[in-house]
Order: C-alpha cells, then sequence, then structure tokens
C-alpha cells in the first residue's frame, strides 16, 4: 500500500502530480524537494515576460505558498537528493538526511547544453534556465550594447525578441542552415527569419562556434569567433544550444536510462515502485508509436498528472497528443502534434498577412499542426489529431472551409 510518496524535482510535472494526488484523495504523506531556493516556478516566461522585466518573481510562481500548506505538502527547497537507495526504498540528501518512500517520482527535468568552446565560462556568457539566470542576463543587458544568442532555436529567438525590443543589437548565429530546425518546418523558418530581420536582428545560419573571445580585462566577452574565422563583436553571450534531461540519478541508481529517463505508457520506470514524469522523461507515445522526450510544459502538466493516478494505482496510460508554444514579439507559433515524420505539409492562410498555418499529413492523416497567429486552427487541430482526422488536401489549403470542414 502506498502511504509515504517522495518528488524529486520542483517544476510543472511535481506540481501537477501533487495537485492531482490530492484531488484524487490520496490521503498519505507528501514530500517535494528541490535543488532550487525558489517554489516551483514555469520555465517559459523566463525568456519572454520575466526577461522584459514585466512580470514579477512572485507572479511567476505556479502556485503560493499556501497551496502547499493547505494540501499538507513537505517542501524541501534548496535541497538535493544524493542517491536513491532502491532496496532500502530510501533517499538520501545533500545535507545527510534520509526519506523513506513507497513510491517515488522523479520529475528532475532537464538543463540547459552546455558549449564546449573555449570561453563559454566568461562572466558575461550566459545560459537560461533559471531565474537567476533571467535575472543575471536582464542586468547585463540593461545598458544596451551587442548580444550574440547561439541557437536559433525557441530559447534563442525569444531571448532575442525580447532583448532586440529593450535596445540590444542582436545577432542570432546558428549551427543549422536554417532556425527553427528542430521543430518547425521550412515555410515557418522563413517567415521567422523575416520577421526578426525586419526587426533589426542579424541571423547568422551554418554558423559552428569556435571560441568566445574575453575582452583584455577578463570580466566580460569581446567577440564570438567561428569555424569560418568570422567574429561577431559582443558585449552579452546567451547560449541557447538546446537542452539535455537530467538523468544522473537515475542513472546512478540503475533505472534505465537514455535520451531521458526509459518510462513506459503508465510512466513507470523500469524500477515498478519508481515513476518519472516531464522533461526527463523518455516515454512511449501510443499516438505516434514510438518513444519520445518532449521539452514541453504541456507534456509535464499532462504526464505528471498521469504519474499521480498511476501511482494511486489506478493504471492510466498516458496518451496526450502534445502541443507547444513561442512567443516571439506580437506573434504567437503553437505546434499541435510531432510531424517530424509527415510526407505532405499544407499551407493555410498567406504568411504575409502574419496569420496562417502549414498542416503535416502522413499518408493522409493530420499528424500535427504549426499555427501563427491561427488559433482556431490550432485549437481545431488537437481533437483532429487526435481523431487520426484525413483532411481534403484541397479544402484543407483554404482558410475559408474551417478546419474541422475540411476533414
Amino acid at each position: 500500500m502506498t502511504e509515504q510518496i517522495v518528488i524529486v524535482g520542483a517544476g510543472q510535472a511535481a506540481v501537477q502530480a501533487i495537485d492531482t494526488l490530492r484531488r484524487q484523495h490520496f490521503a498519505g504523506t507528501l514530500t517535494l524537494i528541490g535543488a532550487e531556493a525558489s517554489p516551483p516556478y514555469p520555465r517559459p516566461p523566463l525568456s519572454k515576460e520575466y526577461l522584459a522585466g514585466t512580470l514579477s518573481a512572485e507572479r511567476l510562481m505556479l502556485r503560493p505558498q499556501t497551496f502547499y500548506e493547505q494540501r499538507a505538502v513537505t517542501t524541501l527547497l534548496g535541497r538535493r537528493v544524493e542517491e536513491i537507495s532502491r532496496r532500502e526504498q530510501r533517499v538520501r540528501l545533500d545535507d545527510g538526511r534520509s526519506l523513506p518512500y513507497d513510491a517515488l517520482l522523479l520529475a528532475t527535468g532537464s538543463r540547459a547544453r552546455p558549449l564546449p568552446v573555449p570561453g563559454a565560462d566568461l562572466p558575461t556568457v550566459f545560459s537560461l534556465r533559471t531565474i537567476e539566470d533571467a535575472d543575471r542576463i536582464r542586468t547585463a543587458c540593461d545598458g544596451g550594447g551587442r548580444l550574440v544568442i547561439v541557437g536559433g532555436g525557441y530559447i534563442g529567438l525569444e531571448v532575442a525578441a525580447t532583448l532586440s525590443e529593450r535596445g540590444m543589437a542582436v545577432t542570432v548565429l546558428e549551427l543549422a542552415e536554417r532556425i527553427l530546425s528542430r521543430v518547425a518546418c521550412p515555410p515557418v523558418s522563413a517567415f521567422y527569419a523575416a520577421e526578426h530581420a525586419r526587426r533589426g536582428v542579424r541571423i547568422i545560419c551554418g554558423a559552428r562556434v569556435r571560441e568566445i573571445v574575453p575582452h583584455p580585462d577578463q570580466r566580460r566577452v569581446r567577440a564570438v569567433i567561428t569555424e569560418a574565422g568570422e567574429v561577431y563583436p559582443a558585449d552579452v553571450v546567451v547560449i541557447g544550444a538546446g537542452a539535455q534531461p537530467v538523468i544522473e540519478l537515475a542513472a546512478a541508481a540503475g533505472l534505465a536510462c537514455g535520451d531521458g529517463i526509459e518510462v513506459d505508457e503508465y510512466c513507470r520506470t523500469s524500477d515498478p515502485a519508481i515513476y518519472a514524469a516531464g522533461d526527463c522523461t523518455h516515454h512511449l507515445s501510443l499516438h505516434y508509436g514510438r518513444k519520445l522526450r518532449l521539452e514541453s510544459v504541456d507534456n509535464a502538466f499532462e504526464q505528471g498528472a498521469s504519474a499521480a493516478l498511476n501511482l494511486m494505482g489506478r493504471a492510466v496510460p498516458h496518451d496526450k497528443v502534445p502541443w507547444f508554444w513561442s512567443d516571439q514579439y506580437d506573434l504567437k507559433l503553437v505546434i499541435v502534434g510531432i510531424g517530424t515524420d509527415h510526407d505532405d505539409i499544407v499551407l493555410r492562410g498567406d504568411p504575409t498577412r502574419r496569420s496562417f498555418s502549414a498542416c503535416h499529413l502522413r499518408g493522409g492523416e493530420l499528424i500535427a499542426i504549426e499555427s501563427i497567429n491561427a488559433p482556431k486552427d490550432q485549437l481545431a487541430a488537437r481533437k483532429l489529431i487526435a481523431a487520426r482526422a484525413r483532411p481534403d488536401p484541397l479544402r484543407l489549403a483554404d482558410p475559408e472551409v474551417t478546419l474541422p470542414a475540411a476533414c
């Protein structure tokens, strides 16, 4: 019988698991352990509203302190779990404490991928993963100047949009031949490249960074140099080279790990007493028939809820169509589904009007959609993709025909 649940990691997946457990009348003890001293908060605003200074730290928090108090959750923040003893079913903390568990939920998330080049450790070179990171970047950019961002994915482009509007002269260096290459199709990449250029952001693709050169005072950067020998002057550098799952604790405990902590459709790891949820998991998608690792608030929310139900013995499979979003300037990109295996893309609407969708088809089935300022399309797509809808391509391409009517 499960009476003591310990949750390691204090982000969206952990908070949703707590909320679900108590809503489903779990009456046992709940302990939340988080490495950061801050209460749980969402990551996406860090590159947008929080970095811009329009969202306070207090408003950023996922839940007020009373949420945890009212649900009788013991919160151990600013503490790290050093070891999981699976045989004894205990976790050992960095302060020497040892806590027992009947069931353990790992929600350890992901970390910013480091850039292994000389100069990456200079004082004005940053990654963006925590509140403290965002605070340091904002402070470094308060006086304006030249900003070089390494990486043209979500984080890199969101930071570019936010800080260019705060007066920084921004250059984005992207290793691939187009920005957003991992998440978006070529028409969407081209649209965002043009939008950033229109706002004064310089984007250089096919650029591999060789080194970051310090200023003679060694307290700041002077330039970023690529493998091609091109020199990009910089006062501040932000590295947005992707994220990697935090799996060291799980791997050291002998749990199966690959591109994340391996879990089945019930969020179970290779140890039946240990579950995992969120960015750290490599999980089975029943809808797509393959394993995925998703860096997504929506997935963390849904998988945290699924893990909670399974921790209570409900045997509920996690089978949700994922979605993602990115806010850049006045543009909202929403991606529903996974479109990497498409064999056709149908555009709805006119990119020059700054509202359109790219529909991904595979064998005639709608498997994903990328929408820019097209809320009706992305909302309809969530149900249609889950239902494996097969739209008529000609009607799908007509923006005057609603997405459901095209199927």
